[in-house]
């Protein structure tokens, strides 16, 4: 089963994301939303202290959040062993062209502007289960 552990705090855009995964989604999937930064940061301690044993096959990161803000959360992520190489997919109102260059700096695979329209939820939604797909056969094959 795939997990996806989303940082969004657009109750809409929680909504869109869904509808997009279950209409591509071949297997199973457990959803995970955090409400802001603070949950998010929870979430980071958590894995570091071995709470939680289940790591993501992807982290859908809102770089708008309140409380503590996306970049925030996303270095937490890359300093923790066991979230290291979890793959993330930033989503933000922003299109700035610098946003992006320190974003990708984090070695983050997906970086897009909010959809908009339902259609490009659905290409998220896609490419986000594409990126599960690809964990899933390298895992097997370890």
């Amino acid at each position: 089963m795939h997990r996806i552990v989303v940082i969004e705090d657009n109750a809409a855009d929680v909504l869109l994301l869904r509808i997009a995964l279950d209409q591509h989604a071949k297997h199973r999937y457990e959803l995970e939303v955090l409400k802001d930064g603070e949950d998010a940061l929870r979430f980071v301690r958590e894995h570091r202290s071995g709470q939680r044993p289940a790591e993501p096959c992807v982290v859908v990161l809102d770089l708008h959040l309140p409380k503590y803000d996306g970049l925030t959360v996303l270095g937490a992520l890359k300093q923790t062993p066991d979230l290291a190489h979890v793959h993330v997919a930033v989503l933000t109102t922003s299109a700035s062209p610098t946003e992006e260059a320190r974003i990708r700096e984090y070695g983050v695979r997906l970086y897009r502007t909010k959809p908009l329209i339902l259609e490009e939820f659905l290409e998220l939604g896609a490419e986000i289960l594409s990126i599960c797909e690809e964990q899933q056969v390298l895992h097997a094959g370890v």
